[in-house]
């Protein structure tokens, strides 16, 4: 007979695999015609809902680059204000699906993935994207330059509000700071 200690470590690895979604929320579809040659590059984070793992973060960037094995490496930066010191988190991201519909699925703890869906997408020039995660708790706003115009963003926010996220609880990411790896 299994001990009660085995049990509870079963349950937790399955709580995590489970929590460890890789598929778009319900009813949220990515963006089709994705060309991940002209995403790739540097992106800078406009808005972001709240996570512990960027909380207190400011001057947030994330630089995609293709791997050779087809892998997209996945760079992200920011300055963490508690520790006045930059941080860096190194991940992988493969699609979950067809190369050309903006679903991934990105990791940066091992085996363990999260979904990263373009939702909308400036898909002329690709200055802008919004991206959602495994669920409507994750919504990120990028962009090519530091800012992004008045009628973009509110258009983007109308938008996400529409699909059910709590744009009201957006957190509007300062870029004062010159990253010294840029």
């Amino acid at each position: 007979m299994p001990s009660l200690r085995s049990i509870i470590l079963v349950l937790l690895v399955t709580v995590t695999l489970l929590g460890c979604s890789t598929a778009p929320p319900e009813g949220l579809r990515p963006v089709t015609s994705f060309d991940l040659d002209r995403y790739l590059g540097q992106w800078y984070e406009i808005a972001r809902l709240d996570h512990s793992f960027e909380r207190g973060m400011s001057d947030v960037n994330a630089t995609y680059q293709l791997d050779d094995d087809g892998s997209v490496k996945v760079i992200n930066r920011g300055y963490d204000t508690g520790r006045q010191a930059w941080k860096e988190a190194i991940g992988r991201a493969l699609f979950v699906g067809d190369r050309h519909t903006g679903s991934l699925k990105v990791s940066f703890f091992g085996p363990f993935y999260g979904g990263y869906h373009v939702i909308a997408l400036d898909q002329e020039n690709y200055r802008w994207s919004l991206v959602a995660g495994p669920d409507r708790d994750y919504l990120w706003i990028l962009a090519r330059d530091k800012t992004l115009s008045a009628d973009i963003r509110e258009q983007l926010l109308g938008q996400a509000r529409v699909l059910g996220f709590a744009t009201e609880k957006l957190i509007w990411v300062d870029h004062q700071r010159i990253d010294p790896r840029e």
